[in-house]
């Protein structure tokens, strides 16, 4: 699974197509996208358009919890849409009301039977995540949550590495203050943008991390925070900005 890719949130059209094919052109081989964000179908077309092999591009779509009652039927609907025979993970979008036991032996059927590659959940905390384990055996791979400087809470980055479940985290713009000073001295310090940091930051910590966007100059220069790496001073400067 790709530490940096490619989100697909309030994208949705021939914006979201073009945005796509943008980032795979770019060398992107992560693509996040969901049931309830109406665009797999653009996302699938894309994938398939860039002539990019299948097996490079981990794709993600997730489950809303609505449709528990139909999870299968919904799956078979967003392979069709992206146009694969499986996907490379699949979340259960957040919560239903509870860990969602039921739900989550779903999803570990779905695992089993080869519709989903790997498996996991969106918007958890681990006492969640713990219940599901403990009602079913299977511990989800993935936990894809709000994550920012701003948002950085060692503890819970540490007991997800303690329970072997990977990390995510979404909208990392979102909820961060670009201006701040020390994202901007550290920016300056390697000729590079305060967002460029923010996801270096995610990086350095092995947090998953998919920033999105439908401007090609800004889908480019996201990726390229691969050329750029942090000193552990600065990354414990940026942890200083937490809030929580």
């Amino acid at each position: 699974m790709p530490l940096l890719g490619f989100g697909t949130w309030q994208i949705a059209g021939t914006d979201c197509y073009d945005a796509v094919r943008t980032a795979l052109d770019a060398g992107y081989r992560h693509l996040d996208t969901a049931t309830m964000y109406r665009n797999e179908a653009e996302v699938g077309r894309a994938l398939r358009d860039s002539r990019v092999d299948r097996d490079e591009v981990f794709v993600t779509t997730k489950l809303p919890p609505r449709e528990a009652g139909r999870a299968e039927q919904t799956l078979a609907a967003s392979l069709d849409a992206l146009g694969v025979d499986a996907v490379d993970l699949w979340l259960v979008h957040w919560p239903p009301g509870g860990a969602g036991e039921e739900l989550w032996e779903r999803f570990v059927a779905a695992r089993e039977a080869g519709r989903a590659r790997a498996i996991g959940v969106s918007n958890y905390v681990l006492g969640q995540v713990d219940r599901l384990t403990e009602a079913t055996g299977v511990t989800p791979q993935v936990n894809q949550v709000s994550w920012a400087p701003a948002r950085y809470d060692a503890a819970v980055e540490a007991g997800h590495r303690e329970r072997g479940v990977v990390l995510e985290g979404y909208s990392p713009f979102k909820n961060t203050d670009l201006a701040d000073p020390v994202l901007r001295e550290v920016a300056d310090a390697h000729g590079v943008t305060p967002a460029q940091v923010v996801l270096r930051w995610h990086v350095e910590h092995e947090v998953v991390v998919i920033p999105k966007s439908a401007t090609p100059e800004r889908i480019r220069a996201n990726l390229a925070v691969g050329d750029l790496s942090l000193s552990a001073e600065e990354v414990a400067r940026i942890d200083g900005l937490a809030q929580v």
